[in-house]
């Protein structure tokens, strides 16, 4: 085994069930995790619960429960939530175990002894569901600026934590370590924060008994981020005689933590083990959060998206991919589940899944299913090759400043390639042509390119390798390993495949978003049941229910062509243009998803047609002024493009 690689999530708060925001950071933190092993990393991941503190504490009184009692089925609904979502952590720490216990206390006593924690008395605001102080100027309305609810004044005793002693110290470090904290726009931020000086922290309460008491002071309960922060090496074995798990992997590789807690982790954290001489961890990444349209999703506020729902009716791996895709590096991303649907229906469907289908529907066609032997490579073959060959190395440069989703889209480009390769060299007319050498030749290329897509894959679906290993009627798991994409060809030729059902069916929005959370996923095959619009239906060969419209209905539909003047990428995209259009009289700004398909400059002078009364939208900051009529099919986009002699702005009927 190889170097070790150590890897945190925040420990989650019993207070309910969890919801997306959570599973993100789980499944984000176990695609690193999934990604280090198969590089050849030894990997330790640690996940867990924060189990003290007084919200617990009342919502069990409420329940007529002990904490214990109360957080216990919460802390097997994470258990049950990790084992739906594939989460391959190695250790699962609760705050309330006695291994954990020990430690804090041994810690505070450390502090303690060394005069960096006295005895004081706070007075203050203080939101328990939330379980933090707050100053006057912070409060919003009177309310807790962070869950809206209603703070409570308190003064008691407590003791302090020198926080301010350390703060230079830190300072130096978080500036001469620029990777210290993940993105730069989180560094900048604490960096402004430490400057604006540092107050000494409140780490122990009275008012409340469920915690780890103070080992010296037993009316005293440790404070929750003392307690909470410390299970990063508490787990490990920290200060006890059975330390070896600490020796081999601190200082933590990442602690991956959500944008709102950043500060606990890279200024509380860090002083603390500044004060005790332990070296600090190597990174911290604070990444965005999943918000609905309402604002940032909370328990406390309520407004959560089940992930156990989710799965249940979109599948793991789906709902990974959708996760993982989804959150740009630093960045928020908006959750609805029109998005899922359609990221679903787009990448893996269209683009990822029909690839596979399409590919073994030809070689069984074409070929009698047999994995075919390759002959010599030309032009076009080589790019796609080279690209593959490529990717492994890109993919761990990004993976290791952990844009997890700068590492998908960069996969995809050999997705969109493949597709576009098999419309480019066309495998129907070379078994037409006669040209049977020349078939083998791409089909092997399309599929030994799609090997090396299964295994980059892995990581974030760790169930696809095995289906797809299954269709292509191979059972070495050799094949599908890291060190596989060394060299390319290893896929044996002569396999008989054995072609299933699509990998990620296509799914019906309309229907979908309809269903309630019991009812069963409906894809969009023939006989697909008809929704409550009470529409007149016509029924296709292939079986599909189309709706009528009249001729009326139609011609309300201004249909116009348009020559394209300027054509640009949507920055932080990569499906959009931005295109000006002239239509004869006026010129037009139109955003079309068709980046994929289309290279900016191969537009510039075509003359295409849109649809002109379209009312206006606005995609990432841009009106778009109509909307681009294209066709699609077999993982395939084609713009309707129309001859130089139509002038712009002509009506098509």
């Amino acid at each position: 085994m190889g170097k070790s690689f150590y890897i945190t999530t925040p420990i989650y708060y019993p207070s309910d069930n969890l919801h997306i925001g959570h599973a993100y950071t789980t499944v984000a933190a176990d695609t690193m995790a999934r990604f280090k092993r198969m590089t050849g990393y030894d990997v330790w991941f640690l996940t867990g619960s924060d189990e003290h503190g007084q919200k617990i504490e009342r919502k069990a009184k409420s329940q007529g429960l002990s904490p214990k009692e109360y957080v216990d089925p919460i802390v097997d609904s994470f258990k049950h939530l990790w084992k739906l979502l594939d989460i391959s952590y190695d250790d699962f720490i609760r705050t309330t175990e006695e291994r954990h216990k020990k430690v804090v206390q041994a810690i505070f006593q450390k502090l303690y002894d060394q005069g960096d924690i006295y005895k004081s008395a706070y007075e203050g605001w203080y939101c328990t569901p939330c379980e933090a102080f707050w100053t006057e100027g912070k409060l919003i309305d009177g309310k807790c600026p962070d869950c809206g609810r209603p703070v409570e004044w308190t003064r008691e005793e407590s003791y302090f934590f020198k926080m301010s002693k350390y703060a230079d110290r830190l300072l130096k470090h978080i500036e001469e370590n620029p990777e210290f904290i993940v993105p730069e726009s989180r560094r900048n931020e604490m960096i402004n924060f430490i400057k604006q000086g540092l107050e000494d922290l409140c780490v122990s309460r009275t008012t409340f008994n469920w915690g780890i008491p103070v080992p010296f002071d037993k009316k005293h309960v440790v404070y929750v981020w003392v307690d909470a922060l410390t299970n990063y090496i508490s787990a490990l074995g920290y200060g006890t005689d059975d330390d070896h798990l600490f020796q081999k992997y601190w200082p933590a590789d990442v602690h991956l933590v959500g944008k709102d807690i950043v500060r606990f982790h890279t200024v509380i954290w860090p002083i603390i083990l500044l004060a005790l001489g332990i070296e600090l961890p190597k990174k911290v990444v604070g990444h965005g959060w999943f918000v609905l349209e309402g604002g940032k999703m909370s328990k406390s506020k309520g407004n959560v998206v089940d992930p156990v729902k989710l799965v249940e009716k979109y599948g793991v791996d789906a709902v990974r991919y959708f996760l993982v895709r989804e959150m740009p590096l630093g960045l928020d991303a908006v959750y609805s589940e029109e998005a899922l649907i359609n990221r679903i229906n787009v990448d893996l469907a269209n683009d990822l899944g029909n690839l596979l289908n399409r590919t073994l529907s030809m070689l069984e066609k074409f070929l009698g299913g047999e994995i075919p032997l390759p002959s010599e490579y030309e032009e076009i073959d080589r790019e796609v090759i080279e690209l593959a060959l490529a990717l492994p190395a890109e993919t761990e440069k990004l993976m290791d400043k952990f844009d997890l989703a700068g590492a998908l889209a960069n996969i995809w480009r050999l997705v969109t390639r493949l597709n576009k390769y098999i419309d480019e060299v066309a495998p129907w007319s070379l078994n037409k042509e006669g040209k049977i050498e020349r078939l083998k030749t791409v089909l092997y290329v399309v599929l030994e390119g799609y090997r090396f897509i299964t295994v980059l894959l892995k990581p974030v679906m760790p169930n696809f390798p095995a289906k797809v290993s299954a269709q292509l009627g191979v059972n070495d798991e050799s094949l599908f390993t890291w060190e596989s994409l060394s060299n390319w060809g290893r896929l044996p030729a002569g396999v008989k495949i054995k072609k299933g059902e699509p990998l990620f069916p296509r799914l019906d929005p309309e229907i979908l978003l309809k269903t309630t959370d019991d009812q069963p996923l409906t894809t969009i095959n023939a006989g697909t049941a008809a929704t409550d619009k009470k529409e007149e239906k016509t029924v296709t060969e292939q079986g599909e229910e189309k709706s009528l419209i009249t001729i009326d209905e139609f011609s309300q539909i201004d249909l116009r062509v348009a020559r394209v003047l300027e054509a640009e990428r949507v920055p932080k995209t990569d499906k959009l243009l931005k295109l000006k259009v002239t239509l004869g009289d006026e010129e037009r700004t139109i955003v079309a998803g068709i980046a994929q398909y289309y290279e900016p400059e191969a537009l510039i002078g075509k003359q295409l047609v849109i649809v002109a009364n379209l009312k206006p939208a606005k995609l990432r900051g841009i009106e778009s002024q109509g909307m681009v009529l294209a066709a699609s099919g077999n993982g395939n986009l084609q713009v309707l493009f129309v001859d130089d002699q139509i002038p712009p702005g002509s009506k098509v009927k």
